[in-house]
């Protein structure tokens, strides 16, 4: 997929209802209710300039609510923010909501500080009490909701300040929504054998999420390797090793080999077009074509807002994938190894390719040696890999499953703890979660889940929560 699809605005139709009974009555001070709503919209409209707005013009007859419905879908919009301006006729909006296609709308209702009127025994003052009644709108369109029905539509009452905020995050989970429907998956080249309860309906995959999933097969992995250009491989060694400490018992030769390996994944990623890797690197075919598993994360990935995962896990993939879209940040790997009851910590990372390109951190990345494989035949037994104890910080830890056809998106919050690297082969940290260790995970286990989970700097669960909602996911925040 394109990336400057992938970066772009969020995509946002605005539907504006308004009475066409009340149009064109004026007061001799402040103009008519059309006028009056213009200068409301123009405000609101201003407010919304972090998104690609599409705006139809007020929606005061049926025949505007067709011309929304087209130009909305022309535009393909993200999502809609539907708002009565004030109590309005309400077949427009029965009618909008019976004809549009499926797409995400918010209901939003804005609460104002005080009225702008005193009395209404003036024409002003009468208007002004007119323009202000869109609690009754919303009110008597929140009953078309339930009974058209509509599955994807979420209501916010709030004031201006909290209404934008509301839709600042449901534009992110709408957008991601959208690339996920045009994104393109890359498993090579098969499941993950010893993993079964981590596989997923690949049908339901492309009918309920979105990605295309394409199998990528050993021999093109092995004829990418073959393919690649001396010159190629020592600029990016030479970067890796100029770039991060690299322990004194990595053999060079083993380093060239897992920098082949890793350079033919990314260019396998770059000529299909692919958005999410999901690399089977404990496949006993990964180790005879390359001679290793990749071990490094080339930076193509984070500047194509692509993400590349280990162990065939496509969930894992996934999810990796959301945070990256919800958040444009650096997103880690991990399985949760361990809980130390006496500090109320896990440990928690993972082997194989992990991003460890987050400029902050460049000092937490040592290149050392794969000793997992070291003691194996394949050619490059011990290639090494890039060693990163994860970033220091409040961090978003979230899983994605599949049960019956349904899937559960799960997440919580834990501080990624500072400190030396200790857990050889694995990329780690030892993490401290907001809910006590030992709760959090029994919560878990009752869930149902797998051991594969994405983790992002900060606080997204609300992100999370908004795009499992649109997606039609079960949602749980451990908190």
């Amino acid at each position: 997929m394109n990336n400057k699809d992938k970066v772009r605005k969020a995509r946002a139709g605005l539907l504006l209802i308004a009475s066409p009974r009340f149009k064109n009555l004026s007061g001799p001070k402040r103009g008519t209710y059309h006028e009056r709503k213009q200068k409301e919209v123009d405000e609101f409209r201003n407010m919304l300039d972090f998104l690609d707005l599409t705006y139809p013009g007020i929606i005061y007859e049926t025949e505007d609510a067709e011309k929304a419905i087209k130009e909305f879908f022309n535009e393909g919009v993200d999502f809609i923010i539907a708002r009565f301006l004030s109590w309005s006729e309400d077949y427009a909006w029965i009618k909008f909501l019976r004809d549009c296609p499926d797409i995400p709308i918010l209901f939003v209702n804005i609460a104002k500080p005080k009225m702008t009127f005193e009395t209404t025994l003036d024409d002003d003052d009468f208007i002004d009490y007119l323009c202000s009644g869109t609690l009754v709108g919303s009110l008597e369109g929140s009953g078309s909701v339930k009974r058209v029905p509509r599955k994807n539509v979420t209501t916010v009452l709030g004031t201006m300040g909290e209404v934008i905020d509301k839709i600042r995050i449901y534009s992110k989970a709408a957008k991601a929504r959208t690339i996920l429907r045009s994104s393109n998956l890359g498993l090579m080249a098969n499941m993950n054998e010893a993993m079964w309860s981590t596989y997923i309906d690949n049908y339901d995959l492309f009918t309920k999420i979105g990605p295309e999933i394409h199998y990528l097969p050993y021999s093109e992995y092995g004829e990418y390797i073959n393919n690649l250009k001396e010159g190629e491989i020592k600029e990016y060694a030479d970067e890796l090793t100029t770039k991060y400490e690299m322990m004194d018992d990595v053999d060079h030769d083993k380093l060239i080999g897992c920098v082949k390996a890793t350079l033919a994944i990314k260019d396998m990623a770059k000529d299909h077009d692919i958005d999410v890797f999901v690399y089977n690197d404990i496949d006993q075919a990964t180790f005879k074509m390359a001679g290793c598993r990749a071990g490094f994360y080339p930076n193509w990935f984070n500047e194509n807002t692509s993400v590349l995962v280990p162990e065939a896990d496509i969930g894992a993939g996934l999810i990796t994938y959301v945070l990256k879209l919800l958040s444009g940040e650096h997103v880690n790997f991990i399985e949760p190894f361990h809980i130390e009851n006496d500090f109320g910590t896990f440990a928690g990372g993972h082997a194989g390719p992990n991003d460890h390109n987050d400029p902050k951190w460049q000092q937490n990345v040592i290149i050392a040696r794969d000793v997992r494989f070291a003691k194996t035949s394949w050619k490059y037994a011990g290639a090494p890999f890039a060693w990163y104890r994860i970033s220091p910080g409040m961090k978003t830890i979230a899983g994605l499953f599949e049960e019956e056809g349904k899937y559960k998106l799960i997440c919580f919050m834990a501080e990624s703890l500072p400190g030396k690297h200790l857990l050889a082969t694995y990329s780690h940290t030892i993490f401290k979660p907001v809910v006590p260790v030992k709760e959090l995970f029994e919560r878990i286990l009752n869930i149902g889940a797998t051991q594969h989970y994405a983790i992002v700097d900060g606080n997204i669960t609300n992100e999370l929560e908004t795009f499992a909602s649109i997606m039609g996911f079960e949602f749980y925040n451990i908190k």
